[in-house]
């Protein structure tokens, strides 16, 4: 039986959709410290930590269980990583300084046994966010928060956050936050999923 090393309502119900059996538990992970330690490190790094360090806070508590660690990152175009908002003003600052640009959302995905890493994968989405008016980012926050607080970017793309986007480029599932086809590959090998 797999473990999901976190209470994410997207990764949940990723899973869930695509028929894996699977527990979850969170894995009271100090993500702050970990960024403060990788700070100017790539994003792509700083998110494999992340999901590595979920996977296995939770496995050392299950061995011989397989566990599942995601994490995900919003990039701008300056290489500054954004953090999950914590008030509905910082929100608005998230969403006005992606105003008309691109931003990468890099997904991170680590399988653990036994208290270490077996298994890893990141891969990245390029998210094109069209103009906002301060109209629009205001009536969409009325909307979306505090929902979205726990949300990196600040927005759902399976809900009303689509409508933040003129294109995006990338797997959908990676924007959900976890690189689900590789993960399943994975399992399939592992015998957790029917080849």
């Amino acid at each position: 039986m797999l473990i999901l090393a976190s209470q994410s309502a997207s990764r949940t119900a990723m899973l869930s959709a695509a028929g894996v059996p699977f527990t979850a538990e969170t894995a009271h992970a100090d993500e702050a410290a970990v960024k403060e330690a990788m700070a100017g490190q790539p994003p792509r790094d700083v998110a494999d930590a992340l999901a590595q360090l979920k996977a296995m806070k939770v496995s050392a508590r299950h061995p011989g269980h397989l566990v599942l660690g995601s994490d995900s990152l919003a990039v701008l175009d300056d290489g500054t990583i954004l953090d999950k908002p914590t008030s509905r003003e910082e929100a608005f600052d998230h969403l006005t300084r992606m105003s008309g640009k691109r931003h990468d959302l890099v997904s991170a995905a680590v399988i653990a046994e036994n208290g270490q890493p077996v298994w890893r994968i990141v891969d990245k989405a390029k998210m094109f966010v069209r103009p906002l008016s301060p109209a629009f980012i205001d009536a969409y926050l009325d909307v979306e928060w505090p929902a979205i607080a726990g949300c990196v970017g600040c927005y759902r793309i399976e809900g009303p956050g689509v409508q933040l986007f003129s294109r995006v480029e990338g797997s959908q599932f990676t924007v959900l936050g976890m690189p689900l086809l590789p993960v399943l590959d994975y399992l399939r090998t592992r015998k957790v999923l029917p080849a």
